[in-house]
């Protein structure tokens, strides 16, 4: 819970303008997560805070690499990610969430904290298939290919002797559909 604290932003007392606060983020903060999605990273975070007096309009840049484990070799590698994210905070009756990126808050809210945003955010750039950079290239020529036929069983014959030998019911109604 100490941990967490390191990414609050008191907004209470806060003047109306534009704030700018640092985070660095490593595995401390993957730690206070629950899920094993990241273990370990160096990024660096801005947040840029907006206050007016309706609303809070957060600005998130996040730049680093995370350590991620290659599904295919199970090695370490340095993924690097770049995130330019924005959030707005309005105020209201109570605390909810109008969409993914628009958040109702009390007007007497003390604190932001941005760790849980901020996780998401780093969350949501991780791709679903984890490669070494070193698979990188066998990975494109393989999209390449993908839908042709690499291997078969069958020679050109066989296949166009499958074709003539047709049963000759399908023959007729296959003579009905070119007529039209």
């Amino acid at each position: 819970m100490r941990a967490r604290k390191k990414y609050d932003i008191h907004i209470y007392k806060l003047s109306n303008g534009v704030h700018e606060y640092q985070f660095e983020i490593g595995k401390e903060f993957f730690e206070m997560f629950d899920g094993d999605l990241v273990e370990n990273g160096q990024l660096n975070a801005v947040v840029s805070l907006n206050k007016s007096d309706s609303m809070i309009q957060v600005d998130f840049n996040i730049e680093g690499s995370l350590e991620l484990e290659c599904d295919r070799s199970l090695e370490k590698f340095d993924f690097p990610i770049h995130i330019d994210q924005n959030m707005i905070y309005k105020y209201g009756e109570e605390d909810k969430e109008l969409s993914e990126d628009v958040f109702v808050i009390e007007k007497n809210t003390q604190t932001l904290n941005v760790a849980g945003i901020m996780y998401e955010f780093i969350g949501l750039e991780i791709p679903m298939k984890k490669l070494h950079p070193k698979f990188q290239e066998e990975e494109d020529e393989d999209d390449e290919s993908e839908g042709s036929m690499i291997y078969t069983s069958e020679s050109e014959e066989d296949i166009e002797q499958k074709e003539e030998d047709i049963d000759p019911r399908w023959a007729a109604l296959k003579n009905l559909k070119n007529k039209n």
